[in-house]
């Protein structure tokens, strides 16, 4: 069933588009994930415009994350007092990333620059993820299951401006978690993604949270960053397509529920290097594709575009 996207500009099957919203859901649900890492790349591979992918992927975050934490509500395991300061940081993020994003749109260059960022930040952090879920895979085979102790002391409890999260069990600076929702905002507005895949690594080894709260609030910061994020490019650079939106919308609700309870059957380690191996797979798949020679070498753009 083709269904046309007034936006896009093109025609794509609505069955391919709600069932890569339901897989994309599965991971939010499963990994503390927003998804974006995966479904703008697959939105990229099917013909929707880089730019419009972007921003209209954000929209489908939200909802996706919504139904996920509602499932982490229930059982108690949101940091809702880091997710807020988190989600400050994530504010001020996104909008100077759709400040960037607006820039680069205007030279023209925004297509190729978003595939750039997606190489080189899915190679980085799913090769880092994966070498270190096998370690701790190693580590937990040798003391017989037991999970190693985290550090009680690090650069992050010497920095000033201390606040206490009872729901992670922690006492340390509102800077960090600041300065990584900064910065996941900034990859929400350029590159659609809701940053978990920053987030989640971001949380467990740079603030020392807990394992079993960090999916949950990840989720609970993804929300208001990516709607934020939506509003300010439906707003500036009118690249929201409504309908494609609502389609990985009623997908992305569904998977995220069923992503949520295939979580709880799987331990830390073997999520963390599932997601790895996801991260890089896409990854190559982009750097292919720029390297390799299209069978069209010219393609019709907009009057701004490249």
């Amino acid at each position: 069933m083709q269904i046309y996207l007034p936006i896009a500009e093109v025609s794509v099957n609505a069955f391919l588009l709600l069932g890569l919203g339901g897989m994309v859901g599965v991971l939010s649900g499963m990994f503390g994930v927003g998804g974006g890492f995966l479904m703008t790349p697959l939105l990229f591979f099917i013909g929707i415009p880089p730019a419009v992918a972007v921003a209209t992927e954000a929209n489908q975050i939200v909802a996706s994350s919504f139904s996920g934490v509602l499932a982490h509500f229930r059982r108690r395991t949101v940091d809702i007092k880091m997710g807020l300061v988190l989600q400050a940081g994530g504010l001020m993020g996104a909008a100077l990333g759709v400040v960037v994003f607006n820039y680069l749109k205007a030279l023209g260059q925004v297509d190729l620059l978003v595939k750039l960022c997606y190489v080189v930040f899915l190679g980085v952090v799913g090769a880092l993820m994966f070498i270190e879920s096998l370690n701790a895979i190693r580590k937990a085979r040798k003391t017989g299951g037991a999970s190693a102790a985290r550090r009680q002391r690090s650069w992050v409890h010497a920095l000033p401006f201390k606040m206490r999260f009872r729901t992670s069990g922690l006492y340390i600076s509102v800077i960090p978690p600041i300065l990584v929702g900064i910065c996941v905002g900034i990859l929400a507005a350029i590159m659609g993604v809701g940053g978990g895949f920053i987030m989640v690594p971001a949380m467990i080894y740079i603030l020392g949270m807990p394992t079993k709260v960090v999916v949950g609030t990840s989720l609970f910061q993804i929300i208001l960053v990516t709607g934020f994020t939506t509003m300010l490019h439906a707003t500036t650079n009118y690249t929201v397509d409504i309908v494609l939106a609502v389609l990985l919308l009623v997908g992305g609700v569904i998977g995220a529920q069923i992503g949520t309870r295939i979580g709880v059957y799987l331990k830390a380690e073997q999520l963390r290097i599932l997601l790895a191996l996801m991260v890089i797979a896409v990854c190559g798949k982009l750097a292919l594709d720029l390297l390799l020679q299209p069978s069209e070498l010219f393609s019709l753009g907009d009057a701004g575009g490249h």
